[in-house]
């Protein structure tokens, strides 16, 4: 089968922590053989595409940082188009308050000690390694005393690392929309729809031309939905078959690490289910 581009994963698809997966480097050589651009989408918000292209050389995989995108990118262009000028009050690491800054915005990183001593106008969570009990209490209380929108960066609730899942930038966001009794007005990275304009855009080809391919169902697949895109889930990350039983999102091929792309560019691979 023919594709004009491809959507790639890295935690779980292409790399674990700092380490080359098994049979991404095959998987890799194969899309490159047939000359199909690739771009790299990580629900990481904390690391500009610079330093991701560098994390996926330390692991053997030529990249540069234009064929990366980040829920760090996809959290600017949303609050960009959303509340652009506006002071954001940020529970999350100073990876994404920098990419933040880069962009224009005034930051303002949640504390402990009450409500922020200048206005802020919109609430971004998103992964903090530093998250406590204090932290949650004054951002749940910051937000509904000033009654902010908030933005999530991205879904994961849990993310792989080398000994094993840790929490995401999910949890934070669970906790602290439970704790101000408040939805998201919006969670970035994948499957939002902002990603996929980004992600088609830099690949310059239409949905229907496009396969992505991730180790995620609810982020990595769901991305695809409705689109044309075809979908290739990878058993190399966080889901098992009995995930894929349980979920509502399907994938139209299942193979068990990157190397498996290859029989589904040669239209050699059975369709899942």
């Amino acid at each position: 089968m023919s594709y004009d581009g491809v959507i790639l994963d890295v935690d779980g698809t292409v790399v674990r922590g700092e380490q080359l997966l098994p049979g991404a480097e095959a998987g890799l050589d194969a899309l490159a053989e047939r000359g199909i651009p690739r771009l790299f989408v990580s629900n990481n918000p904390t690391r500009p595409p610079t330093a991701y292209a560098e994390k996926l050389r330390r692991a053997g995989v030529d990249a540069d940082s234009g064929e990366i995108l980040t829920a760090g990118a996809s959290t600017v262009a949303y609050l960009g188009r959303h509340h652009a000028g506006e002071t954001v009050y940020l529970v999350g690491e100073r990876g994404l308050r920098e990419q933040l800054e880069n962009a224009g915005f005034d930051t303002v990183v949640a504390g402990r000690h009450g409500n922020p001593e200048r206005g802020v106008d919109v609430a971004v969570v998103s992964i903090d390694r530093e998250f406590d009990y204090d932290t949650l209490t004054t951002a749940a209380r910051t937000i509904r005393s000033e009654e902010l929108p908030i933005v999530g960066s991205d879904p994961d609730a849990v993310i792989p690392a080398a000994d094993g899942d840790v929490p995401g930038s999910g949890a934070m966001i669970a906790a602290v929309t439970g704790t101000a009794e408040r939805e998201a007005d919006a969670v970035l990275g994948k499957p939002h729809a902002i990603t996929r304009e980004l992600a088609l855009d830099r690949l310059g080809c239409d949905a229907g031309d496009c396969l992505v391919v991730g180790d995620r169902l609810d982020t990595d697949i769901a991305l695809a939905a409705e689109t044309g895109m075809t979908t290739v889930l990878v058993r190399s990350g966080v889901t098992d078959d009995a995930r894929i039983e349980r979920s509502p999102v399907t994938p139209e091929y299942v193979v068990d690490d990157l190397s498996g792309v290859a029989a589904v560019l040669d239209g050699t691979a059975p369709r899942y289910g």
